[in-house]
């Protein structure tokens, strides 16, 4: 284990993002993926867990969900590995923050904006190999004009950022590469003395930690890497297809036993419902089952 957290852990994304006092590094990040007219100044934490209408429907549990000062509300996420239906889940997961504005009694539907921002793992746009944030809004396919811009689709796919710290050029660099190498680091490089940036790197230094926050690192890193070398380890004996393809091409095979298996091990490894979920497509009832 080396001095500081890994960004891609959930202990080490909600350390990092996820508490009031960081705010500011949140805003700071948010700032350098979004449009400059919609920069944000203020920032508040919303309940991640939203629920459906009725107790049939499911649930959808976000990393981060905030709002900012003008009501326009932001879902973060951190994607560890890819999976089938990956756009499905950004669809569904933007349908809540759009129906929670419905207020009670008249309306004339006019909506705050929605941003669903999904930090990837992974590639999820195969025939695109060079870019690394992706910006999607609905627009007119015969124009290419866009139709509605309150709802927008940001990704930012890790595995096309292969800067050294040599090429970083912008905070946007900077940013993009901490989340890439940050727990490969031993020191504070030169190019990351600002305020931003060192009072992260004092945030996710592992010394500092007291006995029950750095037992959470330990464990969530642990499941971390048994989440990584469970997906190997499936591609390696044939039970999937490998980790661009997902568990769920298994199930869509008829290997619901081998699904139903699967989650019972994650459940044991203290992989959380949702992680189960995302990587065996069974649904959260059938988990709590087990």
């Amino acid at each position: 284990m080396g001095k500081y957290i890994n960004p891609f852990t959930d202990f080490g994304f909600k350390k990092l993002f996820g508490e009031e006092a960081n705010k500011d590094l949140l805003i700071d990040f948010l700032n350098q993926i979004l449009d400059e007219h919609y920069q944000i100044k203020i920032l508040n934490y919303k309940k991640t867990e939203k629920l459906g209408y009725n107790d049939t429907e499911r649930k959808a549990i976000f990393d981060l969900y905030c709002e900012n000062e003008k009501g326009e509300k932001y879902i973060i996420e951190l994607q560890k590995a890819k999976q089938k239906f990956f756009k499905d889940r950004s669809i569904f997961y933007s349908t809540f923050p759009i129906q929670e504005q419905a207020p009670t009694g008249d309306w004339t539907f006019e909506l705050k904006a929605v941003f669903t921002i999904g930090i990837l793992d992974f590639r999820f746009e195969d025939n695109d190999r060079d870019k690394v944030q992706v910006n999607v809004k609905l627009t007119d396919i015969e124009t290419n004009e866009i139709f509605y811009d309150k709802l927008s689709f940001i990704y930012l796919q890790m595995a096309n950022f292969n800067k050294t710290i040599d090429e970083l050029e912008t905070h946007y660099d900077k940013w993009l590469y901490l989340f890439k190498n940050l727990d490969k680091l031993e020191e504070i490089p030169f190019k990351f003395r600002e305020k931003t940036f060192e009072k992260l790197f004092n945030l996710a230094e592992i010394a500092s930690y007291g006995k029950v926050e750095l037992s959470n690192y330990h464990e969530s890193l642990k499941a971390h890497n048994d989440l990584i070398n469970t997906l190997l380890n499936s591609k390696e004996e044939g039970r999937v297809e490998g980790i661009e393809e997902g568990i769920e091409k298994g199930i869509e095979k008829g290997e619901y036993k081998k699904a139903i298996s699967m989650a019972k091990k994650m459940k044991n490894k203290g992989y959380s419902i949702s992680e189960i979920a995302e990587m065996t497509d069974l649904t959260i009832a059938e988990i709590e089952k087990l």
